[in-house]
């Protein structure tokens, strides 16, 4: 199921098609009536008919009695009474701009048939808007989904790409490319909903990366063991954002613009090396100088096993599989990234 607007879109098309087809059962009665009824030629009753209906103003084809002028004055009545009912809907769909709505339709179509790599993001509530609004900031591309025709609306109304339904249910994960997309990031109100969006993503792409928001300490547990790549309750978040504000402001404050990126100094971004294209494999940051290089600077290594080094020294060894956290300006850590992966 999609949203309100092809409801819309489609309400308008049933309400014109009824229009014209009504309309052409009136010009078939009318052929029909001076055909058989008055014994006129074919082309007489619809030559007839059709300037009836156009109300042009000629005079009769052939002579009519009282019966058929009465047949005539009817004709006339319903056939305007259809024409107008044809051309009230038809400027009612230019002004609220359901035809304009029907061409963005089918490039959504075509969009979520086409996407890869993407996002989909569950949920469009006040987290939810909050989530769609940073990856269109950082030109991300992603799908939501959405039951609520309120939030859909409101989604469609901001440019993003929709799909209404349920986030549990695989056709509605399917319609939004789940099996071509990157991640999955569920914000859904209630815990097992969010438990099952992930299991069924998850079923339909083992290896799509799953983000989800837990509302009780008991749901992290099973958030995890269901496979979820990280799991964030917004209380225990909240709450460790509030006590660091209060007793180490700058450096929540710092956090905030290396990861929103909102100066041109500060930004962190995670670089992932392998032996396959990363020419420093096995070589030591200190030899390979990378921050000369580039300017950017690496803060953390995650390896491959789990192990988290911080403020790595220069004889610490690049390996295959390691995650790199940076930080620098966006061509800082463009030129950090080609420098690691030359060949991608």
């Amino acid at each position: 199921m999609y949203s309100i607007l092809e409801k819309k879109y489609q309400q308008i098309q049933r309400e014109l098609a009824l229009g014209i087809g009504a309309f052409g059962g009136v010009i078939a009665l009318g052929t029909l009536w001076y055909w058989l009824v008055e014994h006129w030629p074919l082309t007489d009753a619809l030559y007839m008919t059709v300037i009836t209906l156009s109300t042009v103003g000629f005079m009769e084809v052939n002579p009519l009695n009282d019966r058929g002028r009465i047949f005539t004055i009817v004709l006339i009545i319903v056939g305007v009474t259809w024409l107008g009912y044809i051309a009230n809907r038809f400027t009612e769909a230019i002004i609220q701009g359901y035809f304009r709505d029907g061409v963005r339709l089918q490039q959504q179509r075509r969009l979520l048939e086409e996407i890869s790599g993407h996002f989909v993001l569950c949920g469009f509530g006040r987290t939810g808007q909050q989530i769609a609004q940073e990856l269109a900031s950082e030109n991300i591309p992603f799908v939501i989904i959405d039951q609520d025709e309120a939030g859909v609306e409101m989604a469609q109304n901001l440019g993003y790409v929709t799909v209404q339904g349920g986030a549990t249910q695989d056709q509605t994960l399917l319609q939004a490319g789940m099996e071509r997309a990157s991640g999955i990031v569920t914000t859904l109100a209630s815990d097992a909903d969010n438990l099952y969006a992930v299991l069924s993503a998850k079923n339909i792409n083992p290896k799509i990366k799953a983000i989800v928001r837990a509302n009780s300490e008991d749901a992290l547990a099973k958030m995890q063991q269901v496979g979820a790549d990280a799991v964030v309750s917004p209380y225990m978040t909240v709450g460790k954002r509030m006590v660091a504000a209060a007793l180490r402001p700058q450096v929540v404050n710092f956090m905030d613009v290396a990861l929103t990126g909102s100066e041109p100094d500060f930004y962190i971004e995670e670089l992932l090396i392998n032996a396959n294209n990363c020419p420093y494999v096995g070589q030591t940051l200190g030899v390979a100088d990378v921050r000369s290089q580039t300017g950017a600077s690496i803060l953390a290594i995650r390896r491959a096993n789990g192990e988290l080094i911080g403020a790595p020294s220069a004889q610490t060894e690049f390996r295959s599989q390691d995650l790199l956290i940076c930080m620098g300006t966006t061509q800082q850590l463009q030129a950090l990234n080609q420098a690691l992966s030359p060949q991608s």
